[in-house]
């Protein structure tokens, strides 16, 4: 299952972010395979907004689809 399949208010894993410029990126921000995110909000034809702790993240729909996850 990819990431912009992810429902309002689902916890997820990550599984895996297959660019590597991507995940590097990702690391910085707290999102690497393995870590659990709430999707906070998921705006239609938009981004997908993950919140890890106390930060949210949008990530948009067209790399959403790249990021593997599995619900929690």
């Amino acid at each position: 299952m990819t990431l912009d399949l992810a429902n309002k208010g689902e916890k997820i894993e990550i599984i895996n972010i297959p660019d590597s410029n991507i995940r590097i990126q990702a690391i910085r921000l707290g999102i690497y395979e393995g870590s659990k995110l709430l999707c906070s909000e998921k705006l239609p034809a938009g981004p997908v907004i993950l919140q890890n702790r106390m930060q949210e993240i949008a990530i948009g729909r067209n790399l959403a689809k790249t990021i593997e996850i599995k619900r929690i």
